[in-house]
């Protein structure tokens, strides 16, 4: 299944939205605007929530 992401990226914080093919919500979080922590939330393998 493919996946899509959105990020609405501020100075402290990042709103990252995960979506299936579908367009369902798979996830949705607010993690540190520090590339490692997006780049660890993108690449994990367990979407749900």
């Amino acid at each position: 299944m493919k996946y899509y992401s959105g990020l609405d990226v501020s100075l402290k914080e990042t709103f990252i939205s995960i979506v299936d093919e579908k367009g369902k919500i798979v996830k949705e979080e607010v993690v540190a605007s520090e590339s490692s922590t997006i780049a660890d939330l993108v690449k994990a393998k367990n979407t749900n929530q």
